[in-house]
């Protein structure tokens, strides 16, 4: 019996401490590992400065040196800062070309039209025999030139006529003869000045209309330059609001030649703008108000309209002077449509016909003249500031068929 119990007891005691070598074990693992201290690295020189909850230590003593040890710095030559220069406040003022003779001196712009036009023209007739095969390459050579089919048959008659009543034969006859006719057939009596000198009512209007895509608004303010060179103070209208830009171009125009430029909101009246375009030049005092209009297509009726509304508003202050057409001499035949459209609505009092150095079309300027009635007043020969030119029937004539 004493054995049992001493095996129970001993039992009892080794289940006990295997228990406790387990628990012990299980507590090992859950205790989180030992944390390495930071490490901190002290200055090499520069002894660390005191912080917060730092002990106070006795102060540690330094060299000192004396005022004659301590060198003075190097002196520095001084450097003159230039101030800033001031900004411009308004751009230069451009003095523009004279206008006298200024076609004269663009004549070689008008090469295309010489050689199709002039000296076709004098090739033909210095023909041995000029027979009918002749005269009708004449009439050819005059309609490709788009002079039109009346002017053409005038022309060819005159010149049938004259030859063969004076026997004009050599090269120096034929030009004199040539010219005389067509300097004739262009109107050498028409008034082509511009209408643009002051009057008791006020500065001379002048409203500047044709379709998109003509140079309209560089025209305006290409005749700006040229009412400036002759001596005239300018104020422009920017009434065209319907195309993007077309007020800011118009007004750079104008700062080249020190014009004012009256403009509104895009897409605002243009009616309004005209009206106050006029105001402000009866209020300067000016010579002229340039009213650049907008490009409107002959076929808006609508738009049509409202171009008839802006010299009806304009003219509350006084009359319109000028109303000029600007018409592309590229367009041939569809420029005198356009023409006749516009002629329906306002009362055109002249022709501003542009790019007629880019073509070889020069016989427009007779064709549109015998359309509407009314003169080609300005010319445009190029894309230069100055390279709009009023016209003359003489220097014109010369030009194509050459010296």
């Amino acid at each position: 019996m004493e054995y049992v119990i001493l095996a129970v007891v001993i039992a009892v005691v080794a289940v006990g401490a295997i228990a406790g070598l387990v628990v012990s074990g299980r507590r090992r693992q859950q205790l989180p590992p030992k944390s390495q201290a930071p490490v901190i690295t002290a200055p090499k020189t520069t002894p660390r400065e005191p912080q917060v909850g730092d002990e106070s230590a006795p102060p540690t003593e330094e060299p000192r040196r004396t005022v004659e040890e301590v060198p003075l710095p190097e002196a520095v030559e001084a450097v003159e800062v230039e101030a800033p220069a001031e900004a411009e406040t308004a751009p230069a003022i451009e003095v523009p070309e004279p206008t006298a003779g200024r076609l004269v001196r663009l004549r070689s712009r008008l090469s295309r039209s010489q050689n199709s036009l002039g000296k076709g023209l004098l090739s033909l007739l210095s023909r041995e025999h000029l027979d009918e095969d002749t005269w009708e390459e004449i009439e050819e050579t005059l309609l490709t030139a788009d002079v039109g089919v009346a002017p053409t048959q005038e022309l060819v008659e005159r010149l049938r006529t004259r030859v063969k009543v004076l026997g004009t034969r050599t090269p120096d006859e034929l030009r004199a003869l040539l010219r005389e006719e067509l300097v004739e057939l262009l109107g050498k009596d028409a008034d082509r000045t511009v209408r643009s000198t002051k009057h008791e009512e006020g500065p001379a209007v002048v409203l500047v209309v044709g379709v998109n895509g003509v140079g309209k608004t560089t025209t305006t303010g290409k005749l700006a330059r040229v009412l400036v060179a002759d001596g005239r103070t300018v104020v422009l209208g920017a009434a065209d609001t319907f195309r993007a830009a077309a007020a800011d171009q118009l007004q750079t125009w104008g700062e080249r030649v020190g014009a004012r430029t009256v403009r509104g909101p895009e897409g605002g009246d243009p009616a309004s703008i005209a009206f106050d375009a006029v105001k402000e030049g009866i209020a300067e005092g000016a010579d002229t108000v340039l009213v650049d209009t907008a490009g409107r297509l002959h076929t808006k009726t609508g738009l049509m309209d409202e171009l008839g509304k802006v010299k009806r508003v304009v003219e509350k202050h006084g009359p319109v002077d000028e109303v000029l057409l600007v018409l592309d001499a590229t367009t041939g035949q569809n420029g005198l449509i356009q023409a006749r459209v516009f002629a329906e609505v306002v009362d055109i009092t002249g022709i501003v016909l542009t790019k007629l150095d880019g073509t070889a079309k020069g016989g427009i300027v007779v064709a549109v003249q015998r359309e509407l009635g009314v003169p080609v007043k300005l010319i445009g020969l190029g894309e230069g500031a100055d390279d709009l030119a009023p016209f003359e029937p003489g220097a014109f004539v010369d030009a194509l068929i050459g010296d």
